[in-house]
């Protein structure tokens, strides 16, 4: 009797309980981004009516942040019920910070939460650093007493970890962002149609040859053939015959870009069906977007050019990559292909080509930067899959906080922002005022929160004397003294979601956060970002 082997397919498995649960922003961070908030551990120390900082931990529980710990003395109030949905009649009465940390762990039962300080224990920020406890963020609102601050910035120095302050009052709020040092990110996120790469100015052997053969009897294709010929292939065929009758160069300059693009429409058959070609049509389009010189952008050459002030720094996986970029940039005089390939019309099977021949370029770029990583200093334990993302995002890294902490003066950016509003008078309201007068406003009442009008203005006017007498500022600080130091819910909670977002990006180390201070007017629905 013969047996009969059966092949069965592989068992197909469906998306996990936790893909199924976090699927939307799985697409926003991947997999690696979600680790990345699943291991973070974040303090927030609550002080004022609380509000922001609660609807900020809330816009971080949803997601799956791994632990937080809310740091509040308080204890709940009949107040607190009209401006905090993470309490109930039941919390009036006791710890403010337990009933939070309660709330807010039903939203996410992955989530682990903790509060201090524990009943009938010292509010001491000390003892609270000294503990089991390590942070990977702090988030701190204000109004909060200075030595606190100082406190919260000292453990923040000392881990090199990222702090945040927030800070909400009536219709006004604003939050800025402290970095431990330089920040750089590399997978920026940016549109997906500006990172298409084509390198048409500068081919390579094996797409010089691919589009040379498609294109060696173009004149007697038949229609179909002629019709589908890829974008890439149509403008390299009529490169190569520009530069034969313009010496050898290519049509960079704007009129001679106009003439080429001339040149492709008038090979365009319109004897056929359609009248026209889509696929020279997009060709045309594409002239002005990818015929160009490749260049390094500004914000990369402002990575190659940085200094370090931290050797240590220096040596970390980030910076050896990007001077083994650099290297690669002086010899080739050009940067590692992203190996992208935007949709065009083409038979698929010549699109399938094409698009390997783009991607195999990209992976030996990758291969020969490893290879000068792995002769550098601490290279050899690098991941590869790190310098494949830095080589695929590398015309959009950004570095932030590139001049390190060092201090803003305040009474240049004031002087900036008044001659701003000058132009603005002028201009009308295309131009919008300068938020100066906010943030100025609220950061005279960081420590102590009920001033008055008066006060606040002669607090500003001994900082920056410059704002004396300023009608805006008078008028802002009039609203902060009306509001008395209480939130607005709808204010504090989209600050909640701006400040979540911007804590999200520095988790995760993708998209671009701010640099580094965010000003919300919630009378204008407006906002305003200043290096302070």
């Amino acid at each position: 009797m013969t047996d009969i082997m059966v092949q069965t397919p592989p068992i197909l498995h469906g998306p996990s309980e936790k893909e199924r649960k976090y699927d939307r922003q799985l697409r926003l961070w991947a997999a690696e981004g979600q680790a990345a908030l699943e291991n973070a551990n974040i303090l927030l120390v609550n002080s004022g009516c609380g509000t922001v900082g609660i609807e900020t931990l809330k816009n971080l529980v949803l997601p799956g942040i791994g632990k937080f710990t809310i740091v509040d003395n308080s204890t709940v109030s009949d107040e607190d019920l009209g401006v905090n949905f993470f309490l109930d009649e039941s919390s009036v009465g006791k710890s403010r910070a337990k009933c939070c940390a309660e709330f807010l762990v039903e939203l996410n039962p992955d989530v682990q939460g903790d509060y201090f300080p524990k009943q009938n224990g010292p509010y001491d920020l000390h003892q609270l650093f000294n503990g089991n406890h390590i942070f990977t963020m702090i988030l701190y609102t204000l109004p909060l007493p200075r030595n606190e601050v100082e406190v919260l910035h000292a453990y923040a120095h000392q881990r090199q970890i990222p702090i945040l302050a927030v800070h909400s009052i009536g219709f006004y709020s604003y939050f800025k962002t402290t970095l431990p040092g330089t920040f750089p990110v590399v997978d920026t996120h940016p549109d997906e149609t500006a990172t298409t790469d084509l390198r048409l100015l500068a081919p390579w052997p094996e797409l010089v040859d691919f589009a040379s053969e498609m294109t060696k009897d173009i004149d007697s294709l038949d229609n179909h053939e002629h019709g589908h010929l890829p974008l890439v292939v149509i403008l390299l065929h009529y490169l190569e015959q520009w530069k034969q009758t313009h010496s050898g160069a290519y049509p960079v300059k704007y009129a001679d870009k106009i003439a080429f693009r001339k040149t492709i429409s008038d090979a365009m058959r319109r004897d056929n069906p359609e009248g026209g070609e889509e696929n020279f049509e997009e060709a045309v389009a594409a002239v002005m977007k990818h015929v160009v010189v490749p260049s390094i952008p500004d914000s990369l050459q402002q990575v190659f050019e940085y200094e370090h002030r931290d050797s240590n720094r220096a040596k970390s996986s980030f910076w050896i990559i990007v001077n083994a970029v650099k290297q690669f940039c002086a010899e080739r005089g050009q940067l590692p292909i992203a190996g992208g390939l935007p949709d065009m019309k083409a038979q698929s099977n010549v699109y399938i080509k094409l698009q390997n021949i783009y991607k195999e370029k990209a992976r030996r770029d990758v291969s020969d930067i490893l290879n000068i990583i792995r002769d550098a200093p601490g290279g050899g334990d690098i991941d590869p899959a790190e310098v494949e993302l830095f080589c695929r995002n590398v015309r959009f890294i950004k570095l932030i906080n590139a001049d390190g902490n060092s201090e803003v003066k305040l009474a240049q950016v004031v002087d900036e922002q008044l001659a701003s509003d000058e132009i603005a008078a002028v201009a009308g309201p295309e131009m919008p005022l300068s938020l100066i007068p906010i943030y100025l406003s609220l950061v005279a009442t960081s420590h102590i929160g009920n001033f008055s009008s008066e006060e606040i203005i002669q607090w500003i006017s001994q900082q920056v004397p410059q704002m004396g007498g300023n009608e805006r500022l008078i008028k802002t600080a009039q609203e902060v003294e009306r509001a008395n130091g209480f939130e607005l819910h709808n204010i504090s909670a989209t600050m909640g979601g701006m400040v979540a977002q911007e804590m999200v990006k520095i988790i995760t180390k993708q998209y671009v956060p701010i640099d580094n201070t965010c000003i919300f007017d919630g009378i204008e629905s407006r906002c305003q970002v200043l290096r302070l």
